[in-house]
């Protein structure tokens, strides 16, 4: 790759090239190698760990079309008194119409407010609805955006649309963090996972996201495991560190340690922690807990120890 990174949004023609000039995604290799680091098992203490930091990286989610004022209130409890001294988890995630909901509750916690806004989950929509629905979900409180990606845009070749939109909604969040998500499950193939991953963070993308929960396959090992590779080799080349975000189908304490022995050999140590990892989900929180529990004391909590969401 002889394109300068500083030069890769003079034009259409130049992100083409810069994209497609990246290294090709061995498949079979990536599928062997997430397959492999998902075998690896941690026991006792090394285990509690593990929880106690995958809990502290949850995004807590809620993103129905029913969701009311109260339950997001009931959400945000949950999400800064988990149960007993677990930590609280890094965020919660709503639409942009309930962000002032999440904000007020939240107030003072330490626990963040991130919205999907630009049409999600679709993304069709034009650029100035997108614009707006940040604009407006930052003034009501949102700490992050999380935006969807136009993939029919992408998918066609109109990489310079699609930059262009993540660069107008960056600057729409201030000093809102951004989290673009690249559905990857749309995307068909791992080298369009790596030129979406990479396409993103030039356009300076705080995060890179996998999926919105809405559309099958998410979070898959080797999906993931591409992002990571993406992250870390973008910041060998430009000295910026950016953050991943799996969602969408990680349920159980396993899909989630499974998920963090994926960062520390892929990206490093460096990004296990919050600020460069999480986890998108509605129903882990509850499996973490429970698993927490047996830990500590050797049985499972009753089904009316822990709220289930």
């Amino acid at each position: 790759m002889t394109t300068s990174l500083t030069d890769v949004a003079a034009s259409d023609a130049t992100l083409r090239a810069f994209l497609h000039g990246l290294p090709g995604v061995d498949r079979v290799g990536a599928d062997q190698r997430a397959a492999m680091l998902g075998t690896r098992s941690i026991k006792t203490t090394a285990k509690a760990q593990a929880i106690d930091l995958a809990i502290s990286m949850v995004d807590l989610t809620t993103l129905e079309g029913a969701d009311t004022r109260g339950k997001v209130r009931a959400l945000c409890t949950k999400a800064m008194h988990p149960g007993g001294d677990a930590p609280r988890v890094a965020a919660v995630c709503v639409y942009p119409d309930l962000v002032a909901v999440a904000a007020e509750t939240l107030a003072g916690s330490g626990v963040k407010i991130a919205s999907v806004a630009t049409a999600f989950p679709s993304g069709r929509s034009s650029l100035e609805v997108k614009v707006s629905d940040t604009a407006l979900a930052v003034a009501a409180g949102a700490d992050e955006i999380d935006m969807v990606i136009d993939r029919g845009a992408f998918l066609s070749g109109d990489y310079a649309k699609v930059f262009e939109e993540i660069v107008a909604v960056k600057a729409a969040c201030g000093t809102a963090h951004l989290k673009v998500i690249l559905e990857t499950g749309e995307l068909a193939t791992y080298d369009n996972v790596r030129r979406a991953s990479w396409l993103a963070m030039l356009a300076g993308a705080d995060f890179i996201k996998t999926s919105t929960g809405k559309v099958a396959p998410a979070a898959t090992l080797p999906v993931t495991l591409i992002m990571l590779e993406a992250v870390r080799d973008f910041r060998d080349r430009t000295g910026r560190q950016v953050g991943v975000k799996p969602a969408g189908g990680i349920r159980t304490t396993k899909d989630a340690i499974k998920n963090l022995v994926l960062v520390n050999e892929t990206a490093g140590a460096d990004w296990l922690s919050s600020d460069w990892f999480r986890l998108g989900a509605s129903s882990l929180l509850n499996d973490l807990l429970m698993q927490r529990e047996k830990l500590a004391t050797g049985r499972y909590a009753g089904p009316d120890y822990f709220t289930l969401d």
